[in-house]
């Protein structure tokens, strides 16, 4: 077992994320967004800007509605989007400060945003999408933990397999300190290729807030606050991630 890392999924261990999440189980999700920001937009919608846009997985789909851009920091995740999706453009950048010159139709900021560890980081990313809108257009984001929802240790187990790689990971998510801004998701990945089996770790610090400092933020960046419920048909019956439309008035 190697010692622990930090973010790996996002550097050397980047080739199990196809594996551990392959695109094809995206095809809802994506649906779904591109349902709203049409539902929501007061212009026609046509690029799509997606902030912290990971291997590409849910732009698989996306594409086919929207011509993308999508920006992540992560030089490894673009790798992987880039030979998933040779027609859509991606820039490597952080999603905080990147300035790209043009506006778009819509934007779309991923589960990505749970690497925003501070309010500040959290307003950053709201102004990087406010700016980068024409008047009219939508941004869409969701918050995947609250302090009021999170479940202390919570743990899961999956098992993935493709024609090489017959792996089993673990997900633990953990707040040492309540009173702050952040917590952990560790994982523990088995992996065997060909029969020779191989465990990595891999540690990530998350951001969480409550709904108010979500509400607040998008407010006093300029939009136009929305607010629907994400649900998936893999989630617990009744289960629902809250999810910000947000509309850039003029």
């Amino acid at each position: 077992m190697t010692d622990r890392g930090r973010e790996r999924l996002y550097g050397d261990l980047a080739w199990l994320w196809p594996i551990m999440s392959p695109p094809e189980e995206y095809v809802e999700e994506a649906e779904t967004f591109a349902a709203v920001i049409r539902e929501h937009a007061r212009r026609p919608v046509r690029t799509l800007l997606h902030l912290t846009c990971g291997g590409g997985h849910v732009d698989h789909r996306l594409k086919k509605e929207f011509r993308i851009t999508g920006v992540d920091l992560s030089e490894d995740m673009l790798g992987l989007a880039r030979a998933l999706n040779p027609e859509v453009e991606y820039v490597a950048a952080d999603a905080r400060t990147v300035r790209l010159g043009r506006l778009f139709d819509a934007v779309f900021i991923d589960d990505g945003i749970i690497y925003m560890l501070t309010k500040d980081d959290l307003r950053s990313i709201f102004r990087t999408a406010f700016e980068h809108l024409e008047p009219g257009g939508v941004m869409v984001t969701y918050v995947e933990q609250t302090p009021e929802t999170f479940e202390q240790n919570k743990t899961e187990c999956t098992r993935r397999k493709s024609d090489e790689v017959d792996m089993v990971y673990v997900e633990n998510l953990y707040d040492p300190d309540p009173g702050d801004t952040t917590y952990e998701t560790a994982f523990v990945y088995i992996v065997r290729t060909g029969g020779e089996l191989v465990m990595e770790t891999d540690l990530h610090v998350c951001g969480i807030f409550p709904l108010d400092t979500w509400r607040e933020g998008l407010k006093e960046t300029g939009f136009e606050v929305h607010e629907v419920s994400f649900g998936h048909s893999t989630f617990p019956e009744g289960f629902a991630h809250p999810m910000f439309v947000c509309v850039r008035p003029g």
